[in-house]
């Protein structure tokens, strides 16, 4: 077994991702003599083609060992551009569009997606890039060998096509296959490609200006198409006939300059992903609502990326019978209106929930729906203004992140939060909270949490976090807490903590008492600072091991 293992591992020449790819298959393969010996066989060579390197022999290797549900999902990822950052909620939501996921038990279809994520990564097929701060995979890459072997695996069995103006000089009309991925295209796309009625799958990644004649085009020749993504895309009407696209599974028009969706929507029933974030539509259709497969739904309209002001977003009004949509998994996000707000109760797959204007009155009959949602692990409450007092006493028990903006209701931490969501908090925003007491008693015994945000949340002068507090808190966020005087950390509080963001913290006139026992911290940063708070951070010998970064105040 060792001469063996020695043959198998001096083909790999020395070179480290070959040596990882062959590892990670060898561990999942049974360690006996025959297989050793299948992969010290001469039969390494991709279709004896003499022009591969041997390093990609190996990784063709890999793939050729692939489980058959994972191959698909391998190839999709090679259609995107050299070192495109691929998101974990996007890539989940096109492969399940695309029909690549199995159905296993109970599990959502997204669920068994994102396991399917984790075996490419273990394989070392995809390369994480980054968690989020509870160690959930975000985003990947492929690496660019790898990538190149799937683009030929994809072109040999006319999997799909990646397309890019630059590069190549034939049209569009003349590549084949029932995926195109544009990466770049600028001149255009003739009126008649002969192809396009083949096509199932678009994503359209990068067009210039002619990108409006793309979407009639598209509805008008290739009535089978499954995927429609043209995020990004400056298209300002959808045309009526997208409701004769009846196959169609997933349709993105994320950042497009839509502003009214047609009637016609309501006839694409296999409809799973709408994604209409950061367009111009403020109402849905009513014929939405006969959307019964619709998993998630993405029509927020956001005005501030940085969350500095009140209304910094809104949601999307949809008229009556919302409680139809019962498969919905993800609606971001919903304009608070009477009418929407008694069905809400009927949506028990929501994972993923945004609702904006919530007025005070709204607040009872929305925690009774809330808590019918055993599911939801994500949720943001927004009030209609900055008088409104949200009362929130009962909330879904499995929350992992809350957003809530606007004045908090008394005791609503200590009864709301602690209560109900207990130990499985990770993430916590608090806007426009005006709380006088003292938060942190009630958030410390949340000791799962690792993002806390307050931002205009506490009126009060001193924020001391005690020993033992928010052990594995990683990222704490302060901003626009105009009386806070003090800031101060106890040794072995926070002790996990690597981003500390301070910004607008007008009356606090010394560096935080405790910031050296920060052993982790890796970003430090204050924001909207004086000139004379600036002396005071340089002559620090506190913070002089870590890294900070500072902007004056206006």
């Amino acid at each position: 077994m060792t001469k063996l293992a020695h043959q198998v591992v001096s083909k790999c020449k020395g070179i480290p991702l070959a040596i990882v790819s062959i590892g990670r298959l060898l561990f999942r393969r049974d360690k006996t003599k025959e297989e050793l010996n299948k992969l010290r066989q001469p039969n390494w060579e991709l279709f004896n083609n003499p022009s591969l390197e041997h390093v990609r022999n190996i990784l063709y290797l890999s793939y050729i060992y692939l489980p058959t549900h994972l191959k698909s999902c391998f190839l999709y990822c090679s259609l995107f551009p050299e070192d495109y950052l691929m998101r974990r909620k996007r890539l989940i939501r096109l492969w399940v569009a695309e029909g690549f996921i199995e159905r296993r038990g109970e599990s959502t279809m997204e669920e068994v997606a994102e396991g399917y994520l984790k075996e490419l990564v273990q394989r070392n097929m995809l390369q994480l890039v980054q968690k989020n701060s509870f160690g959930r995979m975000k985003s990947f890459r492929i690496h660019d060998i790898m990538r190149e072997l799937a683009v030929d695996l994809c072109q040999r069995e006319c999997f799909g096509v990646a397309y890019e103006e630059d590069k190549h000089t034939e049209y569009i009309e003349e590549k084949d296959g029932r995926r195109l991925v544009i990466h770049k295209l600028k001149k255009g796309i003739y009126q008649s490609p002969s192809n396009l009625h083949r096509l199932r799958s678009l994503i359209a990644l990068d067009i210039g200006t002619p990108s409006s004649s793309l979407l009639p085009l598209i509805v008008g020749m290739s009535r089978y198409m499954s995927v429609l993504e043209l995020s990004g895309l400056p298209i300002e009407n959808v045309p009526d006939a997208i409701g004769d696209l009846f196959n169609l599974r997933h349709l993105g028009l994320r950042g497009s300059k839509v502003k009214v969706l047609p009637k016609s929507v309501e006839k694409l029933t296999n409809l799973l992903t709408l994604d209409l974030f950061g367009s111009d539509i403020q109402e849905l259709p009513r014929g939405i609502v006969k959307l019964k497969n619709l998993r998630h739904l993405l029509a927020e309209r956001v005005y501030d990326a940085t969350w500095a002001e009140f209304r910094s977003a809104s949601g999307v009004r949809i008229p009556r019978n919302l409680g139809n949509l019962t498969n919905l998994q993800t609606l971001n996000a919903l304009d608070a209106q009477d009418e929407s707000l008694g069905c809400l109760g009927e949506l028990r797959q929501l994972r993923s929930f945004r609702i904006w204007n919530v007025k005070g009155i709204y607040c009872g009959r929305l925690c009774e729906s809330l808590v019918q949602m055993q599911f939801l692990s994500v949720l943001s409450v927004n009030a209609s203004d900055k008088n409104e007092v949200l009362q929130l006493n009962a909330l879904p028990p499995n929350l992992k992140k809350l957003r809530l903006t606007g004045r908090l209701a008394e005791g609503t931490l200590c009864e709301s939060l602690f209560q109900a969501v207990g130990q499985n908090l990770y993430s916590l925003h608090l806007y426009w909270s005006e709380l006088k007491e003292n938060p942190l008693p009630s958030l410390s015994q949340m000791s799962n949490m690792t993002d806390l945000d307050l931002t205009s949340a506490y009126t009060g002068e001193e924020l001391i976090f005690l020993t033992g507090w928010f052990p594995n808190l990683k990222t704490l966020f302060l901003r626009d807490l105009p009386n806070l005087k003090l800031l101060e950390f106890k040794k072995n509080a926070v002790a996990s903590l690597e981003r500390l963001i301070l910004i607008n913290l007008n009356s606090m006139t010394e560096v935080p008492p405790g910031i050296e026992f920060l052993g982790h911290l890796k970003k430090l940063s204050f924001a909207g600072i004086t000139p004379d708070f600036l002396m005071l951070l340089r002559q620090c010998s506190k913070i002089g091991r870590v890294r900070w970064q500072h902007s004056l105040r206006h």
